[in-house]
């Protein structure tokens, strides 16, 4: 079994998730007493949210760059960034480590095109909704054609996500307008919706949503555990 080596923190709401989950289909996979081999590194998200907030890239690359060589120092045999957004600097923290970067969009994307779907839905912050890092992955790495809300929605969803999922925070009003903003995506040509924040599943999930729902953090931490396993 490798060594998943987790960045977490971003937030830890989430980041319990991916723990959680990576074990569970461990030990349903090996069954018995058996859980995954992990090591992660912690941030703590106020400094992040700062330098996001800012538009300080350059000084975010580096936190997540020393972190990724924290695990990889602490045995992991490869590396997964637990958030999308912070997939900003993937290619640039995989070029300054030794180990592979487990990428959460392209693990989203084979989901998305084994179900043969190409148009689909992403719901995110507002600069995984708004940047090329991952929209433009998709689209021009796996050949998907990706919309996102309107200007007022995207404030909508990303506000969302910062002032409340972060903090642990379930408010049903909020939920009620991100499946509106979902079914106006289903109008507009969405076969499948990807939930690109790994806080947005705490809210809404496939059993709330028509076309069928990729929950990137549930999709990664499958991936985690299919290569820690794999051969």
């Amino acid at each position: 079994m490798r060594t998943i080596g987790l960045i977490g923190g971003m937030s830890w709401e989430s980041s319990i998730e991916y723990y959680r989950i990576i074990n569970e289909l461990v030990r349903e996979r090996l069954g018995g007493l058996h859980s995954a081999k992990s090591v992660m590194y912690s941030v703590d998200f106020a400094e992040i949210e700062t330098l996001q907030r800012e538009g300080r890239w350059q000084q975010a690359t580096q936190f997540i760059i020393e972190a990724a060589r924290q695990v990889e120092r602490g045995g992991a045999d490869f590396v997964v960034i637990c958030t999308n957004t912070m997939h900003k600097m993937a290619d640039r923290v995989q070029k300054q480590i030794g180990i592979p970067l487990l990428h959460i969009a392209d693990a989203t994307a084979e989901k998305i095109k084994a179900r043969r779907l190409r148009r689909v839905g992403l719901l995110g912050t507002r600069f995984t909704m708004e940047g090329d890092f991952y929209r433009g992955r998709l689209v021009e790495k796996h050949g998907l054609d990706v919309l996102i809300p309107a200007e007022r929605e995207r404030e909508t969803v990303h506000r969302v996500i910062y002032e409340e999922l972060v903090a642990g925070k379930i408010i049903p009003s909020s939920k009620i307008q991100y499946l509106d903003i979902i079914r106006g995506l289903v109008r507009d040509g969405a076969a499948g919706i990807i939930l690109g924040c790994t806080e947005i599943g705490l809210l809404v999930g496939q059993a709330d949503v028509e076309v069928p729902v990729f929950d990137t953090t549930l999709i990664h931490a499958r991936a985690a555990v299919e290569y820690a396993l794999e051969g």
